[in-house]
């Protein structure tokens, strides 16, 4: 495997914290990062990696891929994706690794069969939410903090909005913390590795994009019950009518709070609230 340091210096760059550029150069994390998909079976014949930096984990994934297998390393950074071009040329030539320049949140993605990627932490949400519907499985590195709120459960501190839009796609599951000390240069914070295996939810919704939306409003009110969460949130949830919905719904639910919330009763709500109120045009 190529050396971290060594690929950083043949690059001529030095991570930039205002462009949110921190290079993974920990070799034993870099290799352990694969066997979390090996872990679980997953398809690795078409791996994508968002944020190919230096290729440090391009080198790695690779070799997961196998000789048959292909890579796709979005990049941003027009300097490193140059430089990912004429570093790995011979598997580029083979066919094995394509190379796209531009935005992780605007490209075109290919039909890559899971993902491995050390996500720029300052689009980390946006990124993970085009990649979840797409029902692969992935291995992802966020700030901790982040993290650990995409698996918590409910009733604790961190369980929020994002949990519950994280676990409606997929189970979650934090597998390792990474220290500052892994990356150049290190970043303020912690980080943390999540894999996401994609599931149906065992709830059904109608509507997903307004079960989200719900989702979203009610949790702009976490520390409000239930019944005055709907009722003064309508202008995000877009409802016509919360009073019709708070006047149908369980009083149990209305007294509860978003953060007490399992996801499959805020389902069963937001199927609710369709039915009484509908949506404002």
């Amino acid at each position: 495997m190529r050396d971290p340091d060594a690929l950083i210096a043949r690059a001529g760059v030095r991570g930039d914290p205002d462009r949110d550029q921190h290079f993974l150069v920990d070799d034993r994390v870099l290799d352990r990062l694969p066997t979390y998909l090996e872990e679980v079976d997953a398809d690795s014949s078409h791996l994508l990696e968002i944020g190919g930096g230096t290729g440090a984990l391009t080198d790695r994934l690779l070799a997961l891929a196998g000789e048959n297998g292909e890579v796709t390393v979005v990049e941003r950074d027009r300097d490193l994706a140059a430089f990912l071009r004429e570093e790995f040329a011979d598997a580029i030539d083979a066919g094995r690794l394509t190379v796209i320049e531009g935005d992780a949140l605007e490209v075109d993605l290919p039909d890559f069969t899971a993902s491995i990627s050390n996500l720029p932490y300052g689009v980390s949400s946006e990124i993970s939410f085009r990649l979840l519907p797409e029902g692969k499985p992935l291995v992802l590195m966020f700030q901790q903090e982040f993290a650990e709120r995409m698996v918590a459960e409910p009733g604790t501190s961190e369980y929020g909005r994002l949990s519950v839009s994280t676990q409606h796609y997929a189970d979650a599951e934090l597998v390792e913390t990474i220290p500052k000390e892994a990356f150049s240069p290190p970043p303020a914070v912690e980080s943390a590795v999540v894999r996401l295996r994609p599931r149906d939810p065992e709830y059904e919704v109608a509507n997903e994009e307004f079960f989200l939306r719900f989702v979203k409003a009610l949790f702009t009110q976490r520390r409000k019950t239930i019944r005055n969460a709907i009722r003064n949130t309508a202008h995000i949830s877009g409802l016509a009518e919360p009073e019709a919905v708070v006047d149908a719904a369980d009083e149990e639910i209305l007294r509860k709070r978003a953060d007490a919330m399992a996801p499959a009763e805020f389902a069963a709500l937001a199927e609710l609230a369709l039915e009484e109120s509908g949506l404002e045009e």
